[in-house]
């Protein structure tokens, strides 16, 4: 892609760039943009705001998410240069085990290769070892570091407009003013609505409240019971969509989704004959297991871009029940490559950042109707 946008609005030598999150949507953009900018010999600086600490285990590092790097993500990352060392794999997996109300099957990957990487988003549960694991939104957030990125490491508290351009102060620093400044945050973060106050037309998508806890087996009873392969379960039970079991070195991450998550459809699904029937005689979670019911966006963002402003990840577009890295990777690599070579323009962004965000919500519309027929087959038994 030529350099060919408004000259106003291109990035150049001595541009500044502000990436407002440092999970992997943040870190795929700077990660990208950084090396977009040394192809168009552009020396760019960009600062990354991220309060946690992604090697901090419980919630002081956790991005609350199910941790599942899909197959053709995992070969795309590869092309890109980008590896997942054995340190942040917790599990290969080679197979999905579907569970219906009828009984279930497994599915082998091709060829039974193990392509499928479960992992940790933070350094684990609260009661794991710490550092036994490294992040994988730790790993990708040293690669952007290493790109040349510079780490801001502190809370965001205002996101307004010096003149024309964005400026962004955090807590206990002196207010910046940037070229750009990109929102990659999820619906948890209290910052989405510091991007919505500036006044370009932006409104976060709609969310649905989920369940995930995390269960300590051990590295033999993971093995035992769940062996490499991630459980996957289309119940008909009210309100609950979609469910997983997901193997995690000693631990299995429980992920449920659907409408309002509650306490008594835990209680319910926890019951049911397939899923009880993935657990050894007798077995109850901790009381102290490491759980959450957060937020997340299953839709589309209305007006996720302006002049020298671009929201990415969930923020923009968030996938259907699955792959919410696999967005935050083509969302961010798009963003990057629009702002270098075509500019930080509302226009720049449309033309080509806004066609990547449809892609995935028409690929959204098509998991609507595969769900639906989904819930026809469950009630036909």
């Amino acid at each position: 892609m030529p350099r060919n946008g408004d000259d106003s609005f291109m990035l150049n030598d001595g541009s500044r760039v502000a990436v407002v999150g440092g999970g992997p949507a943040g870190s795929f953009f700077a990660h990208f943009l950084l090396l977009f900018a040394q192809r168009a010999d552009a020396r760019i600086a960009v600062d990354i705001y991220e309060p946690r600490d992604f090697r901090a285990t419980g919630s002081a590092g956790c991005n609350m998410c199910g941790g599942i790097v899909s197959e053709s993500l995992v070969q795309t990352l590869a092309v890109e240069g980008i590896s997942l060392p054995d340190t942040v794999v917790q599990r290969g997996l080679q197979a999905y085990v579907l569970h219906t109300d009828n009984g279930h099957c497994r599915i082998e990957t091709p060829r039974s290769e193990k392509r499928i990487a479960a992992v940790h988003r933070g350094g684990g549960p609260r009661r794991a070892v710490p550092h036994q694991w490294e992040s994988f939104d730790g790993h990708l957030l040293k690669l952007a570091i290493e790109q040349g990125a510079n780490l801001c490491a502190g809370r965001v508290t205002a996101v307004r407009w010096d003149g024309d351009r964005p400026q962004v102060e955090m807590k206990g620093g002196q207010p910046q003013t940037y070229d750009l400044v990109v929102g990659a945050l999820g619906i948890n973060s209290p910052d989405l609505k510091l991007f919505e106050a500036l006044g370009f037309g932006y409104v976060r998508p709609n969310p649905t409240k989920t369940f995930i806890t995390e269960l300590l087996f051990g590295m033999e009873g993971v093995h035992n019971c769940f062996g490499d392969a991630m459980h996957v379960f289309l119940l008909n039970i009210p309100r609950l969509q979609f469910a997983a079991l997901i193997p995690k070195g000693e631990y299995v991450t429980m992920c449920l989704l659907g409408e309002s998550i509650d306490g008594e459809l835990v209680k319910r699904f926890f019951a049911h004959p397939q899923v009880a029937g993935c657990f050894p005689p007798g077995w109850a979670s901790a009381a102290d297991a490491c759980r959450c019911s957060p937020k997340m966006f299953f839709g589309d963002a209305a007006q996720p871009f302006g002049n020298r402003v671009l929201l990415i990840g969930d923020a923009g577009v968030a996938r259907l029940y699955k792959d919410g890295i696999g967005a935050a990777y083509r969302t961010a690599k798009a963003g990057a490559r629009t702002a270098v070579f075509a500019g930080v323009s509302a226009e720049a962004f449309r033309r080509h950042y806004w066609p990547e965000c449809r892609k995935l919500s028409r690929d959204n519309r098509f998991g609507r109707v595969v769900f639906c027929a989904v819930d026809i087959v469950q009630n036909i038994g």
